[in-house]
């Protein structure tokens, strides 16, 4: 085992103190601008009376104007709010930074517009946790082996993110497992096909999950389904 793998973050544990935390999607759709902040509060909302533990705010149906007053307005919540900003690489960080967010998500570490040496020197001067991905759904093989590519995320940010091959579509357990093999107790977070129905089998090897779809029957511009959360934070807590 790659001595460099053990150890979890302290920053993890402090955003998330809790066992196996559940991250909910903010997707911003709406047909305008006010509408979709109003649906990113009211998310919120329910996220954080439901006991979801935090929530990243992504660019997906809005831009990173949309991110911005999401943000700005949502600072009286105790939510923990994270920042995905999908086109926009390392300004995900200055939005964070500036506004309270606990974590930044980066599905694509190589894709950030900072060389390494920037990207290093603006990570540490905003102090922001980084959630990276590692064979993310969409992504081109690296072509190195599962060890490398985790090491190699590994030194860039604080949690690595995996995915099944799609939104929406589960994350196999034996590449889990693989995963898990490798990190040791280094977090790992699956991001996509999680339910109430597989969560007990796909927290046995995470750390915790980011769940968006599930929580809207499959579309990410629809509605929350406050039962469909309610289901999932039961299985959560009992697993805890």
């Amino acid at each position: 085992m790659n001595q460099l793998l053990k150890g979890m973050p302290s920053s993890f544990k402090q955003i998330f103190p809790v066992n196996k935390p559940i991250i909910g999607m903010i997707h911003l759709a709406g047909s305008g601008r006010p509408e979709k902040l109003r649906r990113a509060l009211e998310e919120l909302r329910i996220y954080e009376e439901e006991g979801v533990d935090g929530a990243t705010i992504e660019d997906y149906h809005g831009d990173f104007r949309d991110v911005r007053s999401a943000l700005y307005d949502s600072q009286d919540f105790k939510i923990a709010r994270g920042v995905n900003i999908l086109h926009g690489g390392a300004s995900s960080m200055d939005y964070a930074a500036l506004l309270g967010g606990k974590f930044v998500q980066f599905d694509n570490l190589n894709a950030t517009g900072l060389t390494p040496q920037e990207y290093t020197r603006a990570k540490g001067q905003m102090d922001i946790p980084v959630f990276g991905e590692v064979r993310f759904k969409y992504t081109r093989d690296t072509g190195n082996s599962l060890e490398q590519d985790i090491c190699e995320a590994r030194s860039l940010c604080e949690a690595i993110v995996t995915t099944g091959s799609g939104t929406g579509i589960e994350a196999p357990l034996t590449k889990l497992r693989d995963f898990r093999k490798i990190m040791a107790d280094f977090p790992l977070i699956v991001g996509s096909g999680v339910t109430a129905a597989n969560a007990r089998s796909q927290l046995e090897y995470a750390d915790g999950a980011i769940v968006g779809s599930y929580f809207k029957n499959g579309d990410t511009e629809s509605l929350l389904d406050v039962k469909r959360v309610k289901e999932l934070m039961n299985v959560v807590r009992r697993l805890r």
